[in-house]
């Protein structure tokens, strides 16, 4: 790394967690010196509430929902859990299953799987396409009256790529489903419309829209609401249905990050794509065997998950100091497994360990881009130099990769269109 980066720092994580808008702390200071609880009927209690029932009205337009269909949560972990969990409580004798899409959230996954573990649900798997998306005959073909409810993510975390959110919705609702959907990475990255959409229940997280930590929202309508049951009990607060005494502060900051996400997400989003561009294919030419995963003309502005073939990610991540990536591999009982979600797409083991995840957002500068990719090539050539790969390629690494889809297709074709994953 050449002397003029030292002591300079690039984040793009941006997927596991945005950093802090100034903004949004500034909002969230006044509240944090001031006293009193949301549901006291004092005046104190009673500004408290004000400030929540003002996040309710952003956080609620973030996905096209109502102020009285959110119930906010300690993040989108639980509201994907109060989202299953609740409704498998409240089932009735008829409806057993569960859907879930292969490539969803670890809190929606095992989440089902311990539902059906426990004998409360029976869970199937949707499969998806190589470019890492759910195609909607696939949910169709897996519906039936005995299904109570299907959770499907709107953008995956790991690749990026959109699902179509209302074409997977229609069969769903037809059958007299729950339709659930996890849009914790693409609300206030693109356009979501719930209603129009045909989603019952959609999870969103404050972190990451660069709001504070600790906080989220289940937004549905209240007919969609009422057929759950609460994981949490208590003083029945949120609709009875999430117990505790509200995070004021939290909420409010997450409201005011929900506001500016609203307000700046095209202009925003039409900056990052470009950069996250710029960043994958400088890296693209600079590295021999590096390929995009998932379908890079459906996903987010802001992602990119690129394989370097020979070289591990978490030793490329390792050694890519001081830019800020990421890896889908996991430690489970004690071994270091590679993404399921990469897994799922049809991706071999070996390259899944290969794959890092680019994620950019709102503070990236054209800076962080040139460090990155310098950074980047560095670490790759190091790791492949340590592991004797040198310049050569796998045999047929390139034959059947369900990598780069589509990359000859000129710009976004889902970036500014409201009805991007529908």
């Amino acid at each position: 790394m050449s002397e003029a980066y030292l002591n300079y720092e690039v984040y793009l994580d941006y997927n596991a967690s945005a950093p802090l808008d100034p903004r949004v702390a500034e909002a969230m200071a006044a509240i944090l010196t001031d006293t009193g609880n949301a549901s006291s009927a004092h005046r104190f209690g009673r500004r408290q509430s004000a400030t929540v029932d003002e996040a309710r009205e952003h956080v609620a337009a973030l996905v096209g929902g109502r102020a009285s269909g959110v119930v906010f949560t300690a993040g989108a972990t639980e509201a994907n859990n109060l989202a299953l969990t609740g409704a498998v409580l409240a089932a009735p004798a008829d409806r057993p299953r569960i859907l879930i899409s292969a490539v969803e959230h670890a809190s929606v996954r095992q989440t089902a799987r311990w539902l059906d573990e426990q004998g409360l649900a029976k869970l199937d798997v949707i499969p998806v396409t190589g470019g890492g998306f759910v195609a909607p005959a696939a949910v169709e073909s897996m519906m039936g009256d005995d299904v109570l409810l299907v959770s499907v993510m709107a953008a995956n975390s790991e690749t990026g790529v959109l699902n179509p959110v209302g074409e997977i919705a229609e069969p769903v609702r037809a059958a007299g489903a729950l339709f659930h959907c996890d849009a914790t990475q693409m609300a206030g990255r693109l356009p979501f419309d719930l209603d129009r959409w045909g989603c019952d229940l959609v999870s969103v997280s404050s972190h990451k829209i660069c709001g504070p930590g600790g906080v989220g929202a289940l937004v549905g309508a209240r007919r969609s609401l009422a057929r759950l049951r609460a994981v949490i009990h208590g003083g029945g607060h949120e609709h009875g249905l999430r117990s505790g005494s509200l995070n004021v502060a939290g909420i409010a900051g997450f409201g005011e990050a929900a506001r500016i996400a609203i307000a700046e997400r095209q202009s925003e989003s039409v900056r990052v794509a470009a950069r996250r561009d710029r960043l994958a294919g400088e890296i693209k030419d600079r590295i021999a065997g590096a390929q995009e995963n998932g379908d890079v003309a459906r996903r987010l502005p802001n992602t990119a998950n690129i394989g370097f073939e020979g070289a591990d990610a978490e030793a490329v991540v390792a050694r890519m100091d001081p830019v800020a990536a990421s890896t889908g591999s996991a430690c489970s009982s004690g071994a270091i497994e590679p993404s399921e979600v990469l897994l799922a797409m049809g991706i071999d083991r070996e390259a899944a360990f290969e794959a890092v995840r680019f994620s950019l957002g709102r503070f990236t500068t054209e800076r962080d881009i040139e460090v990155a990719v310098e950074s980047t090539v560095t670490a790759v050539e190091y790791v492949r130099a340590m592991t004797g790969y040198g310049d050569r390629r796998r045999p047929g690494a390139d034959e059947g990769r369900p990598s780069d889809l589509n990359r000859d297709r000129p710009g976004e074709a889902n970036e500014g269109r409201p009805d991007a994953p529908g």
